[in-house]
């Protein structure tokens, strides 16, 4: 079915489908402070949701057949596919298809819906636009079909759409942060326990967000790599996964071919960096917060290999800003985003000339995401 020419970002629900939204339903986008590559392994994490939300508008429908559309693609047709003929057209749909899918084999009763979609969460910045749309029209199912999920469910479910139906092999953070983490805390995550816990943010402390405009895909090759080469390394050491390691299996690693010595070695040190994180924002110590941002990087660049150029030259000029205590790439890597912490007050001036002198030389353009203006 194709939507009036005429259809733009702004077009209603009820110019759309003729009728007004039974449900409305929202979800963060979420920047990792530290913790990364390391949920697939079974370790620590410490997300914090971002002010960047996916909205989500729906209405029942008589019978199968799902209406849905997206307002960061205006231009496009409104998509259609009937519950129980999810199959993957390798865009956006592919995250409604997966969750109806999911739900489905799970044993939920779904009825067919009209779905109106709009998010600020970039997509392929690396602060999980995914998990944001997969947990708020999970929300919005939850109450329009009266679904017993709690929210940790409603987290598993969707990386199970995104596990099994797009085929992007991600961890369990990135939708256990958009279904439970808040801005004005850190979600301390055991992922394989799945227990949490709330960190407070430092009040003297401000998150700083930076896009580098660059994109990337968490269904493409070289992150799948990594999670591959993490599980070969796990097999040849004997455990079940490489969070069931720490510093003292350090002297382990020469037995390990390259290069998944230097991927274990970054998960086994990242895991104990984000259980040290937790400790200096327990006790509001910045400067040692902001070194053990700088060592992620540093891992991530050089032992697990997924920064880029672009990062880099952020994360670098940040260290020049004055009120910046620590940077690093934040997300999958391989593009996306940084995350700084900064003296509270200060973020948004130094976000504004990080972003500045990254653009210098008119090739790129960095866009400050928090503080948001």
């Amino acid at each position: 079915m194709s939507v009036k020419a005429s259809a733009t970002a702004n077009t209603t629900f009820a110019e759309l489908f003729g009728r007004a939204p039974d449900v409305r339903a929202d979800a963060p986008g979420r920047v990792n402070l530290i913790g990364e590559h390391t949920d697939y392994t079974g370790g620590y994490v410490l997300p914090v949701a971002i002010p960047q939300r996916t909205r989500v508008e729906l209405a029942p429908r008589i019978g199968p057949l799902v209406r849905a559309w997206s307002a960061d693609m205006p231009e496009a047709e409104l998509q259609e596919y009937r519950l129980g003929d999810e199959k993957p057209v390798h865009d956006w749909l592919d995250y409604v298809q997966g969750i109806t899918e999911v739900l489905r084999q799970e044993g939920y009763t779904l009825r067919g819906f009209d779905l109106r979609i709009e998010s600020d969460v970039p997509v392929g910045g690396g602060l999980s636009s995914s998990a944001a749309l997969e947990v708020s029209l999970l929300r919005a199912l939850r109450e329009a079909f009266g679904l017993d999920l709690d929210d940790v469910q409603i987290a598993l479910a969707g990386q199970k759409a995104e596990n099994d139906f797009v085929g992007a092999p991600v961890g369990v953070m990135d939708q256990m942060a958009s279904s439970l983490a808040d801005e004005k805390t850190a979600l301390f995550l055991d992922t394989r326990s799945l227990q949490y816990e709330k960190i407070p943010l430092p009040a003297e402390a401000e998150l700083v967000v930076i896009d580098s405009g660059v994109s990337h895909r968490h269904s493409g090759g070289e992150y799948r790599i990594r999670r591959e080469e993490c599980e070969r390394a796990a097999e040849l050491l004997g455990v079940r996964q490489l969070r069931d390691l720490d510093p003292q299996d350090l002297w382990r690693l020469p037995s390990l071919p390259e290069p998944l010595d230097r991927r274990t070695r970054h998960v086994i040190t990242e895991n104990a960096r984000v259980r040290s994180a937790v400790a200096s924002l327990r006790e509001r110590d910045l400067p040692r917060l902001g070194k053990l941002l700088y060592a992620s990087h540093e891992s991530l660049r050089n032992d697990f290999e997924v920064s880029i150029p672009e990062i880099d030259h952020l994360v670098e000029l940040a260290s020049e800003e004055p009120d910046v205590f620590g940077a690093r790439i934040t997300g999958g890597g391989f593009g996306g985003a940084i995350v700084a912490v900064a003296r509270r007050g200060t973020g948004r001036k130094a976000g504004d000339h990080i972003a500045a002198r990254y653009g210098q030389d008119g090739k790129k353009k960095a866009t400050v995401l928090v503080p948001a203006t």
